[in-house]
């Protein structure tokens, strides 16, 4: 069982926290991460290139020359994609890139995630983002200044100064526990958790016996 220390926004330790092996402690699945990834960025795709085809185009009713006696190839429309202005063969249609992800997977490759920002020592808790008032840049000196890190995603339950406190950083994402998914802990170099938002990931990350 993983066990980390607990720090303030000082980062003065405070105490400890056992973190659940089933969580934060399993074998690293990398296949299962790169292949959640990227459905989870083909779902982000919105779908919707679209070029028009020669019977989309506006204009055509009337052959641009005779059909004999020009020496050129025939012609039967203006708007043939062999015309300038014409329609165009095998463009994008709209379509959907949606790729469906078993929950389970998707659960096994958090589990990955976090339990490889804990090997490699990338995880910091927090006892709690307790700001006095949303200020970005309060927020941007205690990153900097007390815990050394440039890009890092901070995770708390629902925390309405932090999240404005660090919308406008440009290197920092700020989740609720129930929004941490795999792309952003791989995505961000540190993640910075709330000691709450450890029990409520690992509520919704827990294994049924």
């Amino acid at each position: 069982m993983p066990t980390l220390d607990v720090v303030n926004l000082e980062n003065k330790k405070v105490g400890t926290v056992d973190l659940a092996e089933g969580v934060f402690g399993v074998d690293v699945n990398f296949p299962l991460v790169h292949q959640v990834i990227k459905a989870q960025l083909a779902n982000r795709r919105q779908g919707t290139a679209k070029t028009k085809t020669k019977g989309e185009v506006r204009g055509g009713g009337k052959k641009p020359f005779r059909q004999k006696g020009t020496g050129n190839a025939r012609q039967g429309s203006t708007r043939s994609p062999l015309q300038p202005g014409g329609g165009q063969n095998f463009g994008p249609q709209p379509r959907s890139y949606v790729q469906a992800t078993p929950k389970e997977m998707m659960r096994g490759a958090l589990r990955s995630a976090l339990s490889d920002r804990v090997a490699a020592k990338r995880l910091l808790v927090v006892d709690a983002f307790n700001l006095q008032a949303p200020k970005t840049k309060v927020l941007g000196e205690i990153l900097s200044k007390k815990f050394g890190v440039e890009k890092a995603l901070l995770v708390d339950s629902e925390n309405r100064g932090l999240e404005l406190s660090g919308r406008n950083l440009k290197n920092v994402k700020v989740l609720r526990s129930e929004g941490v998914n795999v792309y952003d802990i791989v995505r961000y170099d540190w993640i910075l958790v709330s000691k709450q938002a450890v029990k409520d990931v690992e509520a919704r990350l827990a294994v049924a016996e």
